[in-house]
């Protein structure tokens, strides 16, 4: 079961950190190659891993802590990498959205380093602390995790192979905590495999965390605007006109540096030039109207401020619509 897309809405341009993250383990990996003759080298493969990977013994005596940060860019081989990269992929530029990116790089980095500490609690437990751990699935846990508190309705585009090759769509809210059980029954049976599992738990934890207490008391460090406070104002004031559905789901608001990004999920829409729009900032009311479709949507802006908002876009994914609303100065 591989993920291949999602249908999530990037709040952000280009996520230049995620794919840079990607471009760097690419780098490692050809540089892993060709130290070690493509891992054909044993001593060679040994004396990097050991230099450059986590092992429990060290880390755990306060030595050799840069191997932290280092081992998380490292693979054992072509299919480690590839998989692990899908799920950065596909999961990691939505949360550089949500985060922004240096506060994603930062937290990427700590979800890793949680991991590979997690991991060699256990590992020292059981006696394999001197074997070293490698790989960026310890940081990709903790954006699943991540993910899951921030994008729970996201649905999961995913290959599925058995006796057949099909693709399907997957709720995040069914495919993620899926994944995570299968970690915890892995780590519990004692299947080990050469796979870390208490560094997804741990990474996956320490994602979830992140997430839950940013949704929760980022208001108290961002200023006038806040997810959670614009959050509660939608539920309470948008005001859909009786053209629309009552099972249409209510509109959401993402808040970024200078700009609110409105989420409209509308089915049947599938172009951009089908959403007009009108911002009156003498009311704060944006009008969002589907003429195909019959439907109008009127959505107060929370504007605590009395800053100066104009719609400077419009995009349209799979049935998602994403108007921004830039800060004028």
């Amino acid at each position: 079961m591989f993920p291949i897309n999602d249908d999530a809405p990037r709040t952000i341009g280009r996520p230049f950190i995620n794919y840079g993250l990607i471009a760097i383990n690419i780098i490692v990996f050809i540089y892993e190659a060709i130290v070690t003759s493509y891992f054909s080298n044993s001593l060679a493969q040994f004396n990097l891993f050991s230099n450059f990977g986590a092992v429990p013994n060290l880390i755990l005596s306060g030595q050799n802590l840069g191997s932290l940060f280092t081992s998380m860019f490292m693979h054992g081989g072509i299919a480690h990498l590839i998989g692990n990269l899908i799920f950065l992929y596909v999961f990691g530029d939505n949360l550089e959205g949500r985060f922004g990116h240096y506060k994603y790089l930062m937290l990427y980095l700590i979800w890793g380093v949680v991991a590979s500490f997690t991991h060699s609690i256990y590992a020292v437990s059981t006696g394999d602390g001197n074997i070293p751990a490698i790989g960026a699935s310890g940081a990709i846990s903790g954006v699943l995790g991540a993910y899951l508190i921030f994008f729970p309705r996201a649905k999961i585009h995913t290959i599925i192979l058995a006796f057949f090759i099909t693709t399907v769509r997957i709720p995040a809210l069914a495919y993620i905590p899926f994944w995570f059980i299968m970690q915890l029954i892995f780590a519990l049976i004692g299947q080990s495999g050469g796979v870390a599992y208490l560094a997804h738990i741990g990474g996956f934890l320490a994602g979830m965390g992140t997430a839950f207490f940013w949704k929760s008391f980022s208001h108290l460090f961002d200023g006038s605007f806040s997810e959670t406070k614009i959050s509660k104002k939608i539920q309470h004031y948008p005001t859909i006109k009786s053209d629309v559905s009552d099972k249409d789901i209510p509109p959401e608001i993402l808040v970024g540096n200078g700009f609110l990004d409105v989420i409209i999920q509308v089915r049947g829409v599938n172009a951009d030039s089908n959403v007009q729009t009108e911002f009156d900032p003498s009311t704060n009311n944006l009008s969002a109207k589907i003429p195909e479709l019959n439907k109008t949507y009127s959505i107060e802006i929370p504007n605590p401020d009395n800053s100066n908002f104009g719609v400077s876009s419009v995009s349209v994914i799979n049935g998602i619509v994403k108007i921004r609303l830039n800060r004028l100065h």
